[in-house]
């Protein structure tokens, strides 16, 4: 017999109340063995989108959805320290960053997803590069970080399978938006993947999900407080997403870019969020004496990545997909590019296929789009802006009223350049 009645959970919740420890527990294994229905645990799950959770029953909830599978038990010889972004537009970030790191002296073990709608997924991004596969098992995930030091591929099904049942529910019942919630998920992943320690990347901005410095600082704070009521050590970088990060949005071009950036050159703002995660991780792996800008520049991290690859069937010298079309959207009249909205880009992107509408679409590997100019930069008339790649022509017009509207030209404008400065708005330390 169960200790306690689905309908009871609800109500308590609904009417505002703290959930127990005991309901917690009990709520989320018995909607995962199947016992709460469906449309039971999506009342929940409004209920709490409405009246929220206090960070004990929010850290509670984590602990409860770790506890419905396996951890990883790394067991490697370096310290262990991970980095999870909440997902934005030209976000390649942790393709250099994970090299990078296991050339410092860590172990990272990054376990990453798909995108979905605007903003993309790592495992696609890397999908473009020949022969490399994301699915691995645990005893694979250990030994190429034992061997190599990194390693980024999709979460094993053992990994919180209550996240997996409630995200895909959330995504259906208007609940994605509840910090708790979505504080709860990234977490159990993240814990559960065994790391020793966690550094954040919550976006802010245009094409993030937190719009907001406030709405922002409120996911962070509730991250961080979920890290440590679980013992592992956890900071959160606010970084801006108002444009996009790099000059390249999508999949192979992701990839290109991540390469430059670890053959020493690549945009500013992706080097110096990339070093600037990487100083935070090495800290809380304790490895405060070493600086990430040398091992960057000299290439090393690069070894790293082309061992990271092959450890994973992928060939890091094949040449990457190259787009059937390419559209160039070129600058309406001379001055300044004064703003170029990350949101509208990373719909156009989507558009053209290198994202999707749900989980199960395809992806296309050479889709997305080239900035060739970003904010404070000059253009002349009739320059290339944004150049459109895609191997379907016909989802063109559709990327182009997309990018209706996202950009402006002033020829009296004396806004900064894009650059590593302004990138990193705040930090939250556990």
């Amino acid at each position: 017999m169960e200790p306690f009645a689905a309908v009871d959970v609800i109500r308590t919740k609904r009417d505002g109340s703290r959930l127990t420890t005991e309901q917690i527990d009990w709520v989320v294994d018995a909607y995962t063995r199947g016992v709460v229905a469906e449309e039971q645990l999506a009342a929940l799950a409004m209920a709490i989108f409405l009246n929220g959770m206090d960070a004990e029953e929010t850290a509670r909830w984590t602990g409860a959805m770790i506890e419905s599978g396996e951890r990883l038990a790394l067991r490697v010889s370096r310290p262990t320290v991970d980095k999870h972004s909440t997902g934005g537009v030209g976000d390649k970030i942790t393709l250099p960053l994970a090299p990078l790191v296991a050339a410092c002296g860590a172990a990272v073990p990054q376990l990453s997803g798909r995108g979905l709608g605007h903003t993309g997924g790592t495992l696609d991004k890397l999908e473009s590069i020949p022969g490399w596969r994301a699915e691995l098992s645990a005893e694979e995930i250990r030994d190429q970080l034992e061997t190599v030091g990194a390693v980024v591929c999709a979460a094993t099904p053992t990994l919180a399978p209550a996240d997996r049942k409630l995200y895909a529910l959330r995504d259906v019942t208007a609940t994605v938006e509840s910090v708790p919630l979505i504080a709860s998920s990234i977490m159990s992943k993240k814990i559960a993947e065994g790391a020793g320690a966690l550094v954040l990347d919550v976006k802010v901005g245009s094409g993030a999900f937190m719009k907001t410095p406030e709405q922002a600082r409120e996911l962070a704070s509730a991250l961080v407080g979920i890290g440590a009521a679980h013992g592992v050590a956890t900071t959160a970088l606010l970084t801006d997403m108002n444009t996009p990060l790099g000059r390249t949005v999508g999949n192979a071009v992701e990839v290109a870019e991540a390469v430059e950036v670890l053959r020493g050159g690549g945009p500013d703002d992706v080097v110096a969020l990339t070093l600037a995660l990487a100083r935070e991780m090495l800290t809380l792996a304790g490895l405060t004496g070493v600086d990430p800008a040398p091992v960057l520049a000299s290439g090393q991290a690069y070894e790293t990545w082309c061992r990271m690859i092959r450890a994973q069937g992928g060939d890091p010298e094949a040449p990457l997909p190259k787009p059937e079309h390419v559209h160039v959207v070129t600058a309406p009249e001379s001055g300044t590019l004064t703003r170029l909205d990350a949101y509208a880009v990373g719909i156009a992107a989507w558009r053209l296929g290198a994202g999707r509408a749900r989980k199960e679409d395809p992806v296309q590997a050479a889709a997305g789009i080239r900035c060739h100019a970003k904010p404070g930069e000059r253009v002349e008339r009739g320059q290339p802006l944004l150049e459109l790649h895609t191997d379907t022509p016909d989802t063109v017009p559709a990327a182009l009223a997309a990018l209706s509207g996202a950009y402006d030209v002033s020829e009296n404008s004396n806004a900064p350049a894009t650059s590593g400065e302004g990138i990193m708005l705040e930090t939250l330390r556990s």
